[in-house]
């Protein structure tokens, strides 16, 4: 059984989930794999069936395309890519995060 402090930290992972997604492609495009390593590198510990739901619900809303690439071993490889509106996207998300952070640490003073 999971105890409440993995609880408490996997619902705010879950939260800044898409934040990250285009944190991460708003440096460079990346196939999924690579986007996990990116997650769990960070400590953002997240399996392929919490990410890929993700990428298609970014993708249905227009912040990211993808394009095919053949694969040196393997089958061809699906690279995700910020769009523009993507990029929009990421500009609200991080002042948000940064307001949000910001009335946090004057709670936490008060």
């Amino acid at each position: 059984m999971e105890n409440s402090n993995d609880n408490v930290r996997a619902q705010m992972r879950k939260g800044v989930l898409e934040y990250c997604i285009l944190c991460i492609l708003s440096r460079k495009e990346a196939y999924a794999s690579s986007i996990l390593e990116e997650l769990k590198t960070a400590n953002m510990l997240v399996v392929e069936g919490t990410l890929y739901p993700l990428l298609i619900r970014q993708k249905n809303q227009g912040l990211l395309s993808y394009r095919w690439e053949e694969s040196p071993q393997g089958p061809p490889r699906k690279y995700y890519v910020i769009t523009d509106k993507g990029r929009a996207q990421l500009e609200e998300m991080d002042a948000a995060w940064q307001e949000m952070v910001q009335s946090i640490e004057t709670l936490k003073q008060s």
